[in-house]
């Protein structure tokens, strides 16, 4: 069984509690770093540990939700060795594990329909990367 950490902000919360709920039905282990309250937060806080977390070798994989996605992808992009990936539906996340290597999968509760999130993260989940001609381009986004 796959481990992947999950994040989310306060507008992610329901969203995450529900891809938590999928789990068992895309056999992996969710790792849950908040938040776990509707109170407002910052997304870039839960990005942060999310990372930290994901490069201290906690797990390979990680999901990251807020209400667009985007925050938590642009922080988490900081990351030396974080390839974060803002999806909206399943070539898309499809193609950025196989062309890209993303180890972290972002998505945007207000945007994406639950049943949608599932096909995004079980797409990502169910593809390797290429490598070949993609490895080079790969290396090179960490600068």
């Amino acid at each position: 069984m796959t481990k992947v950490l999950i994040a989310s902000d306060h507008a992610g919360l329901v969203l995450k509690e529900f891809l938590k709920s999928q789990a068992a039905l895309l056999n992996i282990e969710f790792v849950d770093l908040g938040t776990h309250a509707d109170t407002s937060v910052d997304y870039p806080d839960f990005a942060t540990l999310l990372c930290k977390e994901l490069l201290g070798g906690k797990a390979s994989l990680g999901v990251l939700v807020c209400g667009s996605g985007q925050g938590m992808a642009m922080r988490a992009n900081r990351f030396k060795g974080i390839r974060a990936a803002l999806a909206w539906d399943e070539t898309v996340a499809r193609l950025s594990r196989e062309h890209n290597n993303s180890n972290v999968l972002c998505l945007g509760s207000r945007l994406i329909p639950n049943g949608l999130a599932v096909n995004i993260l079980k797409s990502w989940l169910n593809t390797s990367f290429a490598g070949g001609r993609h490895q080079g381009r790969v290396e090179k986004l960490d600068c």
